[in-house]
């Protein structure tokens, strides 16, 4: 892709790396969109970029109801017509999720559905805006990785995104004849609400490679990064 202003849209960004990616791709000169599935957090992220006089838009979208999703389209659609890049960075981490044999199936059924199938949900539903030649960015884990060991945490949550990874190869063998590309990106261990305080990187380390693949002259299509490099699924 040229680089050229881009109508980019980041789930889940009211806080923590997708705030910071909203941040960042708004200082390239993007368009960006900010969703979040609470209004009132999504606007109180919005006032605090234009604090930094930062310009940005707000939809707002829950993924795990499907008529937010058709309604975050229907707004996509009106206002700017089409979409570049779709970040799709949302996911939750619960903290009753602990075993894949005690935990309560709920726990386990919630954190599968809105960190995998939901993502590919709002793929199809956002498909028909997306552009040729346009991307798609999925938020994994190295807690996906069917390569490095079991770290025996959150186990419904890396299932998530072993699942996830798994959608993201699919997708990009389905869309390459439509030249858009579809990866999948590791943000590392990072300081937010999700990874604590004792992570060992701060949120901008955590967003530079997914803002990376959505504004590189070229990537490739169906592979795994972090920190800019591939890495082994």
């Amino acid at each position: 892709m040229k680089e050229e202003k881009k109508v980019i849209l980041v789930t889940g960004a009211n806080k923590g790396i997708g705030f910071e990616m909203v941040r960042q791709l708004i200082k390239q000169g993007h368009t960006v969109i900010l969703s979040a599935r609470h209004e009132l957090r999504g606007k109180e992220a919005m006032d605090k970029l234009n604090q930094e006089k930062l310009n940005v838009h707000f939809v707002l979208l829950d993924l795990d109801v499907e008529e937010s999703i058709r309604k975050a389209v229907v707004y996509v659609k009106e206002q700017f017509g089409r979409i570049d890049v779709l970040i799709n960075n949302a996911a939750i981490l619960q903290k009753q999720d602990q075993s894949l044999l005690q935990s309560d199936w709920v726990i386990i059924e919630q954190t599968i559905n809105t960190n995998a199938q939901a993502q590919l949900k709002l793929v199809r539903y956002m498909l028909p805006l997306l552009v040729r030649g346009g991307r798609i960015l999925m938020a994994s884990s190295g807690g996906g990785s069917m390569t490095d060991p079991v770290g025996g945490w959150s186990p419904a949550y890396c299932i998530s995104k072993s699942l996830l990874n798994a959608i993201t190869r699919h997708l990009a063998y389905e869309l390459e004849g439509k030249s858009i590309t579809v990866n999948a990106y590791c943000p590392g261990w990072v300081q937010t609400d999700m990874g604590g305080k004792s992570a060992p990187r701060k949120v901008e380390q955590g967003a530079d490679t997914a803002v990376w693949l959505a504004t590189a002259e070229t990537i490739p299509t169906g592979k795994f990064f972090r920190d800019r490099k591939e890495i082994p699924w």
